[in-house]
């Protein structure tokens, strides 16, 4: 028996062989920031219930020889040359369960269960906070604007934009249709600046407000009747995708999961959409988005480029809101405290929480988590409807 031969065989075909040839270094230097995703999403609690899913995800797309995830698979989905099926056929674990990022379920279904999640009582009960969700989206364009200038396609301008939004589903489903090979570092922006929102915000809320501005104390809005909560969903799914049909597997999810919620007899499917069923789903979005961060394509300028201007895109939507919140401030008589307005961006609730905190630190009297669910809120709705223009004009 050949000892050495049957080693050298096993080297080989081991992972730690493809670390020597060619650019096998990138692998070991996903390896290492998956590791650091993970520490994050842990240690840090940035995200963890995606963030975790993502970064080891990332890891097992980059062991070399481990076959889950194939990229050039995907590249002749894209041409048009194969389906599905052959996907199914000759794809690993990953590629299989990639495709419900691809047809757009797991980001329509994350949307469901938020919408079982949310009262839309705070948004009802102040219809004005609207108007903050919409300025709020003020960094997509800006960013989008920004991706032109730097050379990227509208495909890919229009996706990096959506990070603005601060809504990782949306910017998955936009990217997915628009520019998948930017899905990995697209989405990995996303939900890094949703999860640093008590680090990026807080300074830029100082700037924007003076403290006698932050130290409003709102009024009590007013109650919201279980018929109008009932109502609002139905009403806006059929204006917002009559508007832009683009929006309807979001917009049609994120209505029927508060439907579901709302009227009171379907209590059940609820109670399942918001805890098995959203468990399941963050389970496979996680770790299937993970597996586009491939070596060979994730290191590059691109994606350099895709952080800074997702950076940019957040900081600015955070401006639009708080600017808009000034101008309410002013016409209302100094009755709207602007710090709401930051809320605007779509994390929800961990933007409302933090207008409280802040508010709070300028006037302990101050309880503003009620009032900046509104623009919180509108904000979900906000990102939909800009995705959806979006791919109106690009899909």
């Amino acid at each position: 028996m050949d000892v050495l031969g049957t080693l050298l065989k096993l080297w080989n075909d081991s992972g730690f062989n493809y670390f020597f040839i060619g650019d096998g270094w990138k692998y070991l230097v996903m390896i290492v920031v998956a590791c650091v995703l993970l520490y994050l999403g842990i240690v840090k609690q940035f995200e963890p219930l995606l963030l975790v899913g993502i970064a080891f995800g990332a890891l097992l797309t980059n062991l070399p020889g481990s076959s889950l995830y194939s990229p050039e698979l995907w590249d002749r989905f894209l041409t048009g040359e194969i389906g599905f099926g052959t996907i199914m056929h000759d794809g690993g674990l990953l590629d299989v369960l990639y495709i419900g990022v691809k047809a757009g379920v797991y980001p329509s279904l994350i949307f469901m269960g938020i919408g079982a999640m949310t009262d839309f009582g705070p948004l009802l009960s102040n219809p004005k906070s609207l108007l903050l969700g919409a300025a709020a989206q003020l960094g997509v364009f800006v960013a989008y604007i920004g991706a032109v200038i730097l050379g990227f396609t509208g495909n890919q301008a229009a996706s990096i934009g959506i990070i603005g939004g601060a809504d990782g589903p949306t910017a998955i489903f936009l990217t997915t249709r628009l520019a998948p090979e930017l899905l990995g570092a697209i989405a990995i922006a996303a939900y890094s600046y949703m999860a640093l929102i008590p680090l990026i915000q807080p300074p830029l809320m100082k700037l924007c407000t003076t403290k006698k501005m932050r130290m409003v104390k709102m009024e009590q809005t007013r109650v919201v009747t279980k018929t109008e909560k009932i109502v609002f969903p139905i009403v806006v799914s059929i204006f917002v995708i009559l508007l832009l049909p683009s929006t309807a597997p979001l917009i049609g999810c994120l209505m029927l999961g508060n439907l579901w919620r709302e009227c009171g007899v379907t209590e059940r499917l609820s109670d399942t959409v918001q805890n098995a069923l959203m468990n399941i789903v963050t389970v496979f979005l996680g770790i299937s988005v993970g597996a586009t961060t491939v070596a060979s394509r994730f290191l590059t300028l691109d994606t350099l480029k895709i952080v800074a201007l997702g950076l940019v895109a957040f900081a600015i939507s955070t401006v639009g809101g708080l600017l808009g919140g000034d101008v309410m401030y002013v016409l209302t008589g100094g009755k709207v405290n602007p710090l709401i307005g930051s809320a605007g961006v779509s994390a929800v609730p961990m933007a409302a929480r933090v207008s409280q905190k802040v508010g709070q630190k300028a006037n302990p009297a101050n309880f503003l988590l009620m009032h900046a669910m509104g623009p919180n809120v509108a904000g979900v709705i906000g990102s939909a409807i800009a995705a959806g223009f979006l791919l109106a004009v690009y899909g």
